[in-house]
């Protein structure tokens, strides 16, 4: 019941006025940026990113619910709250483009992308060991997210999806930020699994980042 009520709060208020890692996010501010760039094409690229991230986005929001419910440590929900947001503002993109969600109505720990749903299994399986092994989940998630941004940015050239995934991008390095410390401060340590371990140094020894979408 509790994870339900969690769920359904997340997705309820993702648009709603609040302050979370640094970025406020007014009603319908999002929705309103994203939509004020213009309406271009599409490459095959583009359409597969999105519908990836989406995905990705949804994988992060619903390992942090449960890892919440297991551990009830509120970075989980923080940042649980902030993936809502980010595979909402997705979202906006896929129904600006009309193009197929594959979340479409699949609940928690359900994913249309056989990678994504077997990764979800494994990182669950991963973070009920301990909440320092929850916390490593948590890093490596933001890991994974920063690296396919990174990946895919260079593939795109539509104004409003670079938009997403800067901001996206913003968001997972705060997220890494807060994992890493938690990890610190149980006496563990974090090895970059997919962005390079330099690339990783560099964002945890610089400050947060600050400002709005």
């Amino acid at each position: 019941m509790k994870t339900t009520i969690i769920i359904l709060s997340s997705i309820a208020i993702a648009f709603l006025s609040c302050k979370k890692d640094g970025v406020t996010i007014p009603n319908n501010n999002i929705t309103t940026q994203i939509n004020a760039y213009p309406k271009e094409p599409l490459s095959v690229d583009e359409i597969s990113s999105l519908q990836w991230m989406r995905e990705e986005e949804k994988l992060a929001h619903d390992v942090y619910i449960v890892l919440y419910s297991k551990w009830n440590v509120n970075i989980f929900t923080n940042i649980a709250y902030s993936e809502q947001i980010h595979t909402s503002a997705v979202l906006t993109l896929l129904n600006k483009y009309e193009i197929s969600d594959p979340v479409g109505s699949n609940g928690v720990g359900v994913f249309s992308d056989t990678t994504l749903q077997n990764l979800y299994v494994q990182l669950v399986a991963q973070g009920n060991i301990s909440v320092e092994e929850a916390f490593k989940v948590g890093a490596t998630i933001e890991d994974l997210d920063i690296f396919d941004l990174n990946n895919r940015i260079t593939k795109v050239d539509n104004q409003d999806i670079k938009f997403v995934y800067q901001n996206l991008m913003k968001g997972s390095r705060n997220h890494i930020r807060s994992f890493y410390s938690q990890i610190i401060s149980y006496g563990g340590t974090y090895t970059a699994r997919f962005i390079s371990q330099s690339e990783l140094e560099a964002i945890i020894n610089s400050p947060k980042e600050m400002g709005s979408w």
